[in-house]
C-alpha cells in the first residue's frame, strides 16, 4: 500500500476527462494532474462498444471539442474514427502522459482538516492512496459492467444466441442469419440497418415506438468552406450552425410538440414507402424530445425497411420459444440470433464512494451548482453533459469554468470550494427526459435547484453565459 500526493486528480480518460485535461493544462501549466482509468485503453464509451455500426448519435462538430477542429465531414462518424480522435487529442497534447491505465477508483474521502481528497485506487489488486487537493470526476452515467438487461420467459428453450450490444464480441456473427434486435432507442436504430447489410433479414422489435429523424451524413455547410476558409474557422462556423440549428428544433419540439410530430412523421412516411405503418411504428405516445431523439444517417434505417431488409414490429414479447420469439398477439419471430438493446443501467462516479471525514455522501441528497459542483462537497467537480444536444457542449463550458474558479482560488489564496444552496432554493429532478434508463434510476441522480446557479438549463447559451460571465464570487460558493 502506498500513498502519493497529486494537486489534481481527474478520474476517467474518455471524452470528458480528456478535455478536461486540456483545459487544465492550457489554462494552469503549473498545476500538476494525474488521469486515473480503470480501464487499459483510453476512450471511454468509444473504446468499450464494439457492435456493428457503433456511431455518434449527436453531429460531430458539436461532439468534437471546441478547441480541436473535427475534420471529417461525416456528421455522424464511426466509432473508430471518433477513438482516433481521441487518442490523437491526448497525444498532440502530452496527455496521454498523464494517464495511470488500470487505476480503478473505489472511494474518495475529503479531511477537513488536511484539505485534500485520499483517493483509494484499486491497481490489479493492489491498493493505492493518492491524495489531492481537487478532485475532478468524468466518469459519465452509466455501468461498464452491467446494462440493464431483462429477463424474457422461455430464454433457455431458445436455440439461437442471445447478445447484448455492450458486451458485442467478435465471435458474434450475423451473416446469413434471421437475426431479431429488441429496442427502439439510439442504439437499435443504429444495429437495424447495420445488420441488414450482412443478415438474411432483421427484425426490430419494440415495445413502444420512438422519435427517429434522418441527418445527411455529408455536412453541406463544412463542405462549402473547408478549402475557402482556414479549417478552425471552417469548423467554428459550421459548429454554431449545427448548435443554433439543434436547439431550434428542441425549443420547437417544446412550443408546438403537435406540429413537429407530424412533420416527424411526414418525413419518415416519405421514406419508407407505403407498406410500413407510420402511425403505429414510428407515432410514440409521448411528444418529442420528452425523450432523447434518435437521428439516422442518409435514413439508412428508412432505406433498409423500405428494401425489406429489415422489419419493424410493434408488440408485446410472451415468451421466447426454440426457433425465436412470440409475441403477446401470438404472433412468432423466427430467429437465430437476438440482440437484447434494451438499455443502459445508471452508475453514478464510476462506483466509487463519497465521504467527508469518514462520513459517506449519497448523491441522492445532494444540489449541483453550475451544473458542475456538488453542494456540500468541498474541492469536487463532476462532468455531466446534455440530454438534449451533444454532450461535449456541456462538459468544456464546465471544465473551462472549473479553471476559471482555480484561477480566482489561487489570486485570493484560498484553498478550497464548497457550494451553499439557499434556503429559498427548491429541490427539482436533475433529468427531466423521461427516458427509461433515468426513469429507473432517478432516485440515485442529485437534483437540480429551482433557479440559478442550480438550475441546469440544458440550453448552451443560458449555460455558457451563466459559466463563462458569471461571477465566481457570487456569494453561494463558501471559500476557504
Amino acid at each position: 500500500m502506498s500513498t502519493t500526493t497529486q494537486e489534481v486528480i481527474i478520474v476517467g480518460a474518455g471524452l470528458s476527462g480528456i478535455g478536461t485535461a486540456y483545459h487544465l493544462q492550457q489554462k494552469h501549466p503549473g498545476k500538476p494532474y494525474t488521469i486515473l482509468e480503470a480501464r487499459d485503453a483510453l476512450g471511454g464509451t468509444w473504446d468499450l462498444f464494439r457492435y456493428p455500426g457503433i456511431r455518434s448519435d449527436s453531429d460531430m462538430f458539436t461532439f468534437g471539442y471546441r478547441f480541436r477542429p473535427w475534420q471529417n465531414p461525416q456528421s455522424l462518424s464511426a466509432g473508430g474514427d471518433i477513438l482516433t480522435y481521441l487518442r490523437e487529442t491526448a497525444e498532440e497534447n502530452g496527455i496521454d502522459r498523464h494517464i495511470r491505465y488500470g487505476h480503478k477508483v473505489m472511494a474518495a474521502d475529503w479531511s477537513s482538516a488536511d484539505k485534500r481528497w485520499t483517493v483509494t485506487v484499486d491497481q490489479g489488486g493492489k491498493t493505492l492512496h493518492l491524495r489531492s487537493r481537487f478532485l475532478y470526476l468524468c466518469t459519465g452515467y452509466y455501468n461498464y459492467e452491467e446494462a440493464h438487461r431483462p429477463t424474457f420467459a422461455g430464454e433457455e428453450d431458445f436455440g439461437g444466441a442471445i447478445v447484448h450490444p455492450q458486451f458485442w464480441s467478435d465471435d458474434v456473427d450475423c451473416t446469413d442469419r434471421r437475426v431479431v434486435v429488441i429496442g427502439s432507442g439510439a442504439t437499435a436504430v443504429t444495429l437495424v440497418p447495420a445488420l441488414a447489410t450482412r443478415a438474411a433479414h432483421v427484425t426490430m422489435l419494440q415495445r413502444s415506438p420512438t422519435y427517429v429523424m434522418t441527418l445527411s451524413n455529408r455536412n453541406r455547410i463544412y463542405e462549402l468552406l473547408q478549402g475557402r476558409i482556414p479549417d478552425r474557422w471552417a469548423y467554428r462556423l459550421t459548429r454554431w450552425a449545427n448548435l443554433t440549428l439543434g436547439m431550434t428544433l428542441y425549443s420547437l419540439s417544446q412550443l408546438f410538440p403537435g406540429r413537429m410530430r407530424q412533420l416527424l412523421m411526414k418525413g419518415i412516411a416519405a421514406q419508407v414507402g407505403p407498406d410500413v405503418d407510420v402511425n403505429e411504428h414510428f407515432n410514440p405516445t409521448y411528444n418529442p424530445w420528452d425523450q432523447r431523439l434518435c437521428l439516422v444517417p442518409d435514413g439508412d434505417l428508412f432505406h433498409a425497411l423500405r428494401e425489406k431488409r429489415a422489419t419493424v414490429v410493434t408488440d408485446h414479447i410472451d415468451r421466447f420459444t426454440p426457433s425465436g420469439i412470440r409475441l403477446q398477439s401470438g404472433q412468432e419471430l423466427p430467429a437465430d440470433l437476438v440482440v437484447v438493446a434494451t438499455g443502459l443501467q445508471l452508475k453514478l462516479l464510476g462506483g466509487a464512494t463519497l465521504s467527508l471525514d469518514g462520513v459517506p455522501v449519497s448523491p441522492d441528497e445532494t444540489m449541483i451548482y453550475k451544473g458542475t459542483l456538488v453542494s456540500g462537497v468541498p474541492n469536487l467537480a463532476l462532468a455531466f453533459g446534455y440530454t438534449n444536444a451533444s454532450w461535449t457542449l456541456k462538459t468544456d463550458l464546465t471544465a473551462a469554468y472549473f479553471c476559471q474558479l482555480l484561477k480566482h482560488m489561487d489570486k485570493h489564496g484560498y484553498t478550497t470550494f464548497v457550494p451553499r444552496p439557499e434556503a429559498d432554493v427548491e429541490a427539482r429532478p436533475f433529468l427531466d427526459l423521461s427516458a427509461g434508463y433515468i426513469r429507473r434510476s432517478a432516485h440515485l441522480l442529485p437534483s437540480q435547484g429551482s433557479r440559478r446557479p442550480w438550475r441546469v438549463y440544458q440550453n448552451y447559451l443560458l449555460d455558457a453565459l451563466m459559466t463563462r460571465y458569471g461571477r465566481v464570487g457570487d456569494g453561494v460558493l463558501e471559500f476557504g
